[in-house]
């Protein structure tokens, strides 16, 4: 169990100063305090900047409510239902900021600033649905999820303030729930996800008791919300340390949960062959390395890469049956969303986009095959031929690779809307000649008088 005990640690004594700090967030800071607010700079921006790392986004907590810092802010929205937070939107970041929040469920002063319903609402199993309470600092760095997420820089004297140990666990490389885990990966079972990312990404450990918990708490991870889950598992997979994420899923038992039919087959081809099934894990290694390289991964592009090897199998299951093999492929994948959409649901553009890659894959193996132009000029062939590359595992596919990568340098796509490619089929849609449509004068009913200028 996590105790608060405020530690203030002077500017002299941390290495962290406004100048690492975004210009956009400073000025917030500014206003709010100039307008008689506390704010400070919360959560993984400090922890980063404490570990020597780039901060992706500089978020800020404040006594202010959502209503207050929309009057001061032209540029502000408010989001969230269950969360109710004030986005202020710059040119080049958007600053998050939040209100501080309340640990007491039954707390009930009157205080209803925000507006609506300020309270915390949790179902039957104690996950929280809403949370609009409000509180001070030190109740809202014990709301928050992980002691290394809960350090704050305060603008007024440029201390860091720690009332959970962060500070202690960030020096041991520790990632703990503040105050206890089963309470915690309750309320909100994402973090079991978010606690496995942060170990991956900062080369952490996660504390043994709360491992055990995740362990034991694997099965609520399909209690989330499954749009939420899908954005939680691009964040793990496309972190540039997939391969460790997805290793610590499969020990958690949680990927077994959010992928039963794909971790069952996992575990079918490991018995075949005698061997635990790789090739998920190396096309993660494969991602991480790109990522390194500074590389970016459309979702399509990373699903169709994970899960080929599982969905041609699936297609070819589905052949024995007489369909064709477009036919199977187009079954397999919707089977495929259908399975997940309870748990991780994927969105039907991206569907679609890892059906036309593994559709596209199989084009390639009749090369040149009729009209090459007309494949290379059709919208996405870029990332198509991206796919490929990432595939080719045998010398063969590689040799394959490099034959269209050769014939596309000798003929590009004519540049422009005609250059944006044309389906192998035929011309799209929009290059087709329109059909005038005939009109006809309407008819006017007898002995009706047409009126004169």
């Amino acid at each position: 169990m996590t105790t608060s005990r405020r530690i203030i640690i002077p500017r002299t004594e941390h290495p962290i100063s406004r100048r690492s700090l975004s210009d956009n967030a400073v000025r917030a800071l500014y206003r709010l305090r100039d307008h008689g607010f506390r704010a400070y700079v919360v959560g993984g921006c400090i922890r980063d900047l404490l570990l020597g790392r780039e901060p992706k986004d500089f978020d800020l907590a404040t006594d202010a409510t959502p209503g207050e810092v929309k009057k001061l802010f032209r540029n502000c929205r408010l989001v969230g239902r269950r969360f109710r937070l004030a986005h202020l939107h710059f040119r080049d970041e958007i600053i998050e900021v939040a209100t501080f929040r309340s640990t007491a469920a039954d707390r009930d002063d009157g205080d209803d600033r925000g507006g609506g319903d300020s309270r915390i609402v949790k179902d039957d199993g104690g996950m929280i649905l809403r949370d609009n309470l409000f509180g001070t600092p030190e109740e809202d760095a014990l709301r928050r999820d992980f002691t290394v997420n809960a350090l704050f820089y305060n603008i007024a004297d440029f201390s860091l303030i720690d009332y959970v140990g962060g500070l202690h666990d960030l020096e041991r490389g520790v990632i703990r729930t503040i105050g206890d885990p089963v309470v915690r990966f309750t309320e909100d079972p994402v973090r079991m996800l978010r606690a496995i990312r942060f170990t991956a990404l900062l080369g952490f450990r996660i504390e043994p008791d709360n491992w055990e918990v995740i362990v034991e708490l694997a099965h609520l991870s399909a209690n989330a919300a499954p749009p939420r889950l899908y954005e939680e598992i691009l964040k793990l997979f496309l972190s540039g340390e997939g391969e460790r994420c997805y290793q610590l899923l499969r020990q958690s038992g949680i990927f077994a949960v959010l992928f039963p039919a794909v971790s069952t087959w996992l575990e079918t081809e490991a018995e075949a062959d005698g061997y635990p099934h790789v090739r998920f894990g190396r096309a993660l290694e494969t991602v991480d390395a790109r990522i390194a390289a500074g590389e970016s991964f459309s979702p399509p592009l990373l699903l169709a890469l994970l899960f080929r090897e599982y969905l041609e199998e699936q297609a070819a299951a589905c052949r024995t049956g007489g369909s064709s093999p477009q036919e199977a492929l187009d079954a397999a994948v919707a089977r495929f969303a259908a399975e997940l959409a309870p748990t991780v649901q994927i969105p039907h553009k991206v569907v679609l986009g890892i059906r036309g890659l593994l559709s596209g894959l199989r084009r390639f193996t009749a090369t040149p095959g009729r009209r090459p132009h007309a494949f290379v000029a059709r919208p996405g062939f870029g990332e198509l031929l991206r796919c490929l590359e990432l595939t080719a595992d045998s010398p063969d596919e590689k040799k394959l690779h490099a034959w269209w990568v050769r014939y596309l340098a000798a003929n590009p796509p004519a540049p422009g809307p005609a250059g944006e490619g044309e389906p192998e089929g035929g011309p799209p849609e929009s290059g087709r000649p329109r059909r005038r449509r005939n009109r006809r004068r309407r008819r006017r009913s007898p002995g009706v008088e047409q009126a004169g200028p």
